[in-house]
């Protein structure tokens, strides 16, 4: 009795375990865009939100097919900052020779800066100083007046280089010495030694002279006597001077 106890007992669980044949088992239909998970318990409160929810879709557009026709040209914008100044370019071509012009008007007649004098003495002359200017009497050329006859010296009045040149006739056995002064200051001599005969002696020198300076011949004794010759009657003395550049 206990026996039969024990296998009825052991088949109740099995019997349990097996689904009834006339209850198929439940199925839900699925879409090929819904999750994968399985769905939810039919009695959960979440179940039919689920069910009703639907696919995003989302709208690509091709630009490229969408490309309208050219647009009329816009207005002219403002004009930007001028640029740095480039490199010089090539020379170009000699352009053709122009046709001549009028005459102009007349100018102003130049003003010529010249300055000359020409002087000669006809009287001898023994030094009576150990200074002696020598004084002239004959006037060859003297425009300007720029030489002084009283004194002896010529007068700068127009700055700039000038030739000088002077001319003695020697008288036999006397010393001739004489120097050409530029102001106070010796710049040649001319001398002649004692001698039998008389002969010409000539100097010249170029002097650069300022406004005022002063140019004249200075007879110089020593412990001879110091002579120059003349006879009254023909000029063996001369003196003469000319601007050569004026002062710029």
């Amino acid at each position: 009795m206990s026996g039969l106890l024990l296998h009825v007992l052991w088949l109740v669980p099995l019997v349990a375990g097996v689904p009834s044949p006339s209850r198929p088992p439940g199925r839900y239909c699925r879409r090929c865009c819904d999750h994968l998970d399985p769905p939810e318990n039919p009695s959960s409160p979440r179940s039919g939100a689920g069910l009703h929810q639907t696919a995003e879709v989302r709208t690509f557009i091709n630009m490229t097919i969408l490309k309208g026709d050219k647009g009329d040209r816009g207005e002219r914008g403002t004009f930007g900052k001028a640029g740095g100044e480039g490199p010089p370019g090539s020379r170009g071509p000699m352009g053709f020779k122009g046709t001549k012009g009028q005459a102009g008007t007349p100018g102003d007649p130049c003003k010529s800066q010249q300055s000359f004098f020409s002087v000669g003495r006809r009287k001898a002359l023994h030094s009576i100083d150990y200074y002696q200017a020598l004084v002239f009497d004959t006037v060859f050329v003297n425009p300007e007046e720029h030489f002084n006859m009283f004194k002896g010296k010529f007068y700068c009045y127009l700055p700039g280089v000038y030739f000088f040149n002077i001319n003695i006739h020697t008288w036999n056995f006397k010393e001739t010495y004489l120097h050409l002064m530029h102001n106070d200051k010796e710049q040649v001599i001319l001398y002649a030694q004692p001698s039998e005969r008389s002969i010409m002696q000539s100097q010249s020198v170029m002097l650069t002279l300022e406004l005022n300076d002063e140019v004249w011949v200075r007879l110089y004794k020593r412990e001879r006597e110091n002579a120059i010759y003349s006879d009254n009657v023909d000029v063996y003395i001369t003196f003469n001077g000319y601007l050569v550049v004026p002062s710029t």
